[in-house]
């Protein structure tokens, strides 16, 4: 098992900040704005010479209103779990009585503590890194996540506090190497859509507990967090995301953060679950959001939420199915799986339909079938005649998968009609079994077997 290292600590000290220094890369979002994170994001990530998991958490606050007592259960959920805890204050601030508080509510977890004071890079910050001494959670680091200092420091206590729990100082590398060897590379799941349709409750459902803050609100969730999970003995990373909105209904800094993390992790998935609200299906921003997954050439499957609300199932589904068709022709076929998050029913079909959909993404044709394909497609609806020249389509092949690409050589590429390109595309699509996935067909001049 690897070493789970949680930060946290009252709202803008700078967690995220240093899980992304630890982290080396950025992954956790980050803004002046306080309150930022809301679930907990967990990484695997090289901590001196040691292989941890880091936890970013939800800032600790005081109170039981809002979203502010589901906040401190995921962070308590995180503590609870870690086996080494990093406090963290803002030295500049100095100590508040809600650092007071939550240092007690560590202690009282049993957890090895490193307090580390942030934000020392400057003089202002000296009252404050005195005043951490009476948490007594021991010496505190001076350090500061944003630019670097005292890394070095937390660092090597974090290594020492590694080494205390394995005895053997090489353990945590022999571990993740073994790993590697035996474990297969996770298939990368994003759920995305509108806000409040059930992204985070359906997370929660298919992981089997509450690792996502849910409630009525809309926009509860900001950060894409990734949860791995295991399918039929398949490594998976769930990866729930905040709700996309019009770009003109995006308000403030923290959605605008949200959206542009929502987007990222539809081009880093392999496959991409749109969920749609049965209420309210197919609206504008459904398909524009399916539109982009098509764009980006990611594996889709349509979930339709809140299926217990349904009476009449048989015809809602035929409905839904028939809509889909009318309204996403790019992805013709694409799974529509009902779903009820809140129930848990549906999901081993969602988790069919998932598996499948990757399957077909990775899919290789062999150069001599698509030939036949291309010469039947031909005969049966030949290329139209440009300014009285017969365009010729002389030769197939696929280029790539993931998805499935094409290159068609024929003689004059830019002449031949859009049309006929979606022809040859659905035709490819019916003729070798393909629903759902997007295909990539390209065209190309061959050469001239005169010169």
């Amino acid at each position: 098992m690897s070493y789970t290292i949680a930060i946290v600590g009252r709202p803008n000290v700078g967690k995220s900040t240093l899980f992304n220094r630890l982290a080396g890369k950025r992954l956790a979002l980050v803004d002046d704005q306080p309150g930022l994170t809301r679930d907990r994001r967990e990484t695997e990530a090289m901590v001196g010479i040691y292989d941890v998991t880091l936890v970013d958490t939800a800032g600790l606050e005081p109170g039981d209103e809002g979203l502010t007592p589901r906040m401190r259960r995921q962070t308590e959920a995180a503590i609870a779990h870690a086996d080494l805890v990093v406090f963290l204050i803002d030295a500049r601030a100095g100590l508040v009585p809600a650092d007071e508080m939550f240092a007690a509510m560590v202690r009282e977890a049993g957890k090895p503590v490193i307090l580390a004071a942030n934000k020392c890079e400057g003089r202002a910050a000296e009252a404050g890194l005195y005043e951490a001494y009476e948490l007594g959670l021991g010496e505190p680091l001076a350090i500061s996540a944003e630019h670097g200092l005292g890394i070095g420091d937390l660092t090597e206590a974090i290594e020492q506090s590694v080494k205390a729990a394995s005895g053997d100082r090489e353990s945590g590398i022999a571990e993740t190497e073994e790993a590697d060897a035996e474990g297969a590379r996770p298939l990368r799941i994003a759920i995305v859509g509108r806000p409040n349709v059930g992204k985070s409750t359906l997370v929660n459902a298919l992981l089997g507990e509450e690792r996502m803050i849910t409630g009525p609100e809309a926009g509860i969730t900001r950060d894409s967090v990734a949860s791995p999970l295991s399918y039929q003995g398949r490594p998976l990373l769930l990866f729930d995301t905040a709700g996309l909105r019009r770009k003109m209904r995006i308000e403030g800094r923290a959605e605008e953060l949200s959206v542009g993390d929502a987007l990222k992790a539809i081009r880093f998935a392999e496959v991409v679950v749109l969920l749609l609200d049965v209420e309210h299906p197919f609206e504008k921003q459904d398909l524009q959001i399916a539109e982009l997954i098509a764009e980006e050439g990611r594996a889709l499957v349509i979930a339709v939420n809140k299926w217990d609300l349904v009476r009449d199932r048989e015809k809602r589904l035929g409905e839904l199915r028939e809509m889909c068709q009318r309204l996403l022709p790019q992805v013709k076929g694409v799974a529509l799986v009902p779903v009820s998050a809140l129930a848990g029913s549906g999901l081993d079909r969602l988790m069919q339909a998932v598996i499948e959909a990757d399957r077909l993404w990775n899919v290789r044709l062999p150069t001599h079938g698509l030939n036949q394909w291309l010469q039947s497609a031909i005969e049966a609806h030949a290329p139209p005649a440009v300014s009285g020249r017969r365009i010729k389509l002389r030769y197939v092949t696929q280029a790539n998968a993931r998805p499935p690409t094409f290159v068609v050589f024929c003689s004059r590429p830019k002449a031949l009609p859009d049309s006929y390109v979606r022809y040859l595309v659905n035709s490819l699509r019916e003729t070798f079994d393909l629903p759902g996935t997007p295909i990539r067909l390209h065209l190309r001049k061959g050469d001239n077997p005169y010169v």
